[in-house]
């Protein structure tokens, strides 16, 4: 993504994460490698699975994913503002 000319609304950041995460769910390619979300959600990985297998899983949520994306400006999608 490239950086906004502004900052987007509320709305605007929901409808990316959104949109996002809905290609995420339905199988689209990941824009963060797989070690950075094992980094970001490591304390939840260790919260769930142990210490040992948080090594080996990964994180499932495609919103958190889309969220870290969107966090991390690595979604390839802006929104273009209709100015009347």
């Amino acid at each position: 993504m490239v950086k906004p000319a502004r900052l987007h609304t509320r709305f605007e950041r929901a409808r990316i994460i959104g949109a996002r995460a809905l290609q995420i769910g339905m199988g689209a390619p990941l824009f963060a490698k797989e070690d950075d979300l094992r980094q970001a959600f490591r304390e939840e990985l260790i919260s769930l699975h142990g210490n040992e297998e948080a090594d080996v899983r990964f994180v499932l949520d495609p919103l958190k994913i889309a969220l870290y994306e969107y966090e991390h400006e690595l979604i390839p999608i802006d929104i273009d503002p209709h100015n009347a």
